[in-house]
């Protein structure tokens, strides 16, 4: 009894201190957001009729089945066609994923970028959208560097602003690839929601970023930091970025989809935000 009293003591303690964590760190989060001045640059609302496609002064596509699955095994092809990628009619673009033979793969999707058209160093890069789900199913939101043509990647930078395993619907994570921590070596972390999915409702994904730091948010929650000390490589975050939505299927981060897996599956954006 005396070791039973002991531990429910440890534990209690324990929770306490974990509380007074959180609520700290909530406040400094809160008081961070608030001292800060944003600027709109570039946005796209998505409020085109049902069917329409994106915008092309805003976004450009990348096509096809890419050099060994995009370099991550993937096992769709991205497409161009409204059937994969188009507006709704009320106020979102949709990425779909499709399980149909095209072009000699078994699924279809799409992968739309901004490369070209728009980039932008440092500043607050947003986007409200509701994420699919299952086994196999890969959505991200990410910014690449835009010297990828000179430099070849992961040496130009990557910053994942949202990453989800299908499998894992509850879960996203915010990454940065570089010199020396790319792939699985990436640094970032992780945020869940306790009693609800990502692709129940919309959620804001963000990330602010300046000359030393990355920060990711959910719903303007502060839920991971990196600066320069935190990577055991090169910072490569001194440079314009452009911007990536896309919908994988398979691949090395989410393994292949399964019997559990329900086709089509929508990636659902409500608007993508940048500001200085």
């Amino acid at each position: 009894m005396k070791n039973n009293n002991t531990r429910l003591i440890y534990y209690i303690t324990h929770i306490t201190v974990l509380l007074l964590m959180v609520s700290a760190c909530s406040v400094d989060e809160t008081q961070k957001l608030e001292e800060r001045s944003w600027s709109l640059s570039w946005s796209d609302e998505f409020d085109g009729e049902a069917g329409q496609l994106i915008d092309a002064s805003k976004w450009t596509y990348d096509i096809g089945r890419g050099d060994n699955g995009w370099g991550n095994q993937e096992l769709q092809t991205y497409t161009d066609r409204p059937e994969n990628v188009s507006m709704d009619g009320v106020g979102n673009l949709v990425i779909t994923a499709k399980r149909e033979s095209f072009s000699g793969a078994p699924f279809t999707s799409a992968r739309i970028k901004t490369q070209g058209l728009f980039d932008q160093k440092y500043g607050r890069f947003e986007a409200r959208l509701k994420t699919p789900f299952g086994p196999g199913l890969w959505p991200a939101f990410w910014l690449v560097g835009s010297n990828i043509t000179e430099v070849n990647w992961p040496q130009c930078g990557e910053i994942d602003i949202m990453e989800l395993r299908g499998q894992q619907p509850n879960i996203i994570n915010g990454t940065v690839h570089g010199p020396g921590y790319s792939a699985g070596g990436a640094i970032g972390g992780s945020y869940g929601l306790p009693d609800s999915r990502f692709d129940a409702a919309f959620h804001v994904f963000a990330v602010e970023w300046g000359e030393d730091f990355i920060e990711f948010f959910v719903d303007d929650f502060l839920y991971k930091r990196i600066t320069p000390e935190d990577l055991p490589g090169e910072w490569v975050y001194n440079t314009e970025f452009f911007l990536l939505l896309n919908v994988a299927v398979g691949g090395n981060y989410v393994g292949f989809p399964t019997s559990q897996t329900p086709f089509d599956q929508k990636m659902i954006i409500d608007y993508v935000r940048v500001y200085n």
